[in-house]
């Protein structure tokens, strides 16, 4: 028995809805993981995300293995344990920070060869180095490390960082000594579709626990994103999770949800509330315009989180224009509550095969409530 496994408990065409059987519990799926990059999701305390139903987050090991250190996090019980996270936890490797930061490294056959962003202090990065890392944080799932395709690539450039993305993973199964944690592989082959199809027979050719798409909204037209995140999503297996990396606005969730796609991650949420920006059923509305100033509604009248039951905009306006912590939180809270009740309504959808009026009545809401453009002050 894989340390982790998901059972298919009902389709509608390609969307499915099933469990994610985790060391740590039970995570229904479709699933979307708040990104916790330093073991911390911006703006809200562990207890709050397992209020508003998450099962699992995501942090990262690169950024980890800097500080505090995953020795330390080793030491303390683990990640979920030094968070204080009553659920699951998923790490990326740090093959995104290669492409995201690349001016502080280089990439050869070996691994990545970082210089610290905190410092500028050296670390080499190896498959077998981000596996060990991973292994010391005790995350229910690692990623392999993968050579996160830039965009724009050209198709021998994005060739070479598939093909050295399939022998990082080999590496990385081989590195693996603790069977309670799962590995999940990555697919890339950026916009190709000749090249996303090599990819996915490569890695689907390794025994990973689950597979993941990658290499998607690193700057590509939506178009090319949703094409090729379905392509890949009908070449690996139905038996195992499916997770789409970094791909997030509630749009995007709905259509690779109707993919077949699990599990999804994205900062979205987090850093727009941050930016002054909440996700409503009627779409994006930011907080911040002058059109707001007196205006007494919640931020969405269909939603009953926290923030929306107790402030209105222009009060939220109020304190994000004064700097107010409070500000920050409670646009998080509400984007974080809004997309787990999106996971529950999809969920829902699903079960009771509706999911493609569903899809359509959201998109529909998104649309027509575009808020009015006004004064930006």
């Amino acid at each position: 028995m894989p340390p982790v496994s998901i059972r298919i408990e009902a389709t509608d065409g390609d969307a499915r809805v099933g469990r994610l059987l985790t060391p740590h519990g039970v995570v229904p799926t479709p699933l979307f993981m708040p990104v916790g990059t330093y073991g911390a999701v911006k703006a809200m305390a562990p207890d709050e995300l397992s209020g508003m139903g998450y099962r699992m987050v995501l942090a990262n090991a690169y950024h980890l293995a800097l500080r505090p250190g995953a020795r330390l996090i080793e030491e303390l019980g683990g990640l979920a344990r030094f968070m204080g996270f009553d659920g699951a936890v998923l790490t990326d490797s740090g093959g995104f920070q290669a492409m995201s930061l690349a001016r502080l490294n280089s990439i050869t056959d070996d691994g990545i060869r970082f210089r610290s962003h905190l410092d500028g202090s050296p670390l080499m990065l190896t498959p077998e180095g981000a596996v060990e890392i991973q292994q010391q944080l005790g995350s229910d799932v690692m990623m392999a490390l993968d050579d996160c395709t830039p965009y724009p690539a050209d198709h021998g450039r994005a060739r070479a960082s598939l093909e050295l993305t399939a022998r990082w993973a080999e590496r990385c199964l081989r590195a693996r000594q603790n069977t309670d944690q799962a590995l999940f592989g990555i697919v890339q082959g950026s916009v190709y579709a000749d090249l996303r199809r090599l990819s996915a027979s490569q890695i689907t050719g390794l025994d990973f626990d689950g597979f993941a798409t990658g290499g998607l909204s690193v700057g590509e037209p939506k178009a090319a994103m949703r094409e090729m995140a379905a392509l890949t999503v009908s070449m690996l297996p139905a038996s195992k999770p499916r997770y789409l990396m970094g791909v997030g606005t509630p749009a995007d969730l709905i259509a690779a949800i109707g993919m077949g796609y699990d599990m999804f991650d994205c900062v979205l949420p987090t850093r727009n509330a941050r930016n002054g920006t909440a996700f409503t059923s009627a779409g994006r509305v930011s907080i911040k315009q002058a059109v707001h100033a007196r205006d007494e509604r919640p931020l969405d009248e269909r939603c009953d989180c926290r923030p929306c039951t107790s402030f209105s905009r222009a009060y939220l306006r109020h304190l994000y224009h004064a700097g107010e912590i409070l500000a920050a939180r409670a646009l998080t809270e509400h984007n974080l509550y809004y997309y787990s009740r999106l996971m529950r309504e999809a969920r829902a959808a699903i079960a009771s095969r509706t999911y493609r009026a569903f899809a359509a009545h959201a998109l529909e809401l998104m649309a027509s409530g575009r808020e009015e453009q006004g004064d930006h002050v």
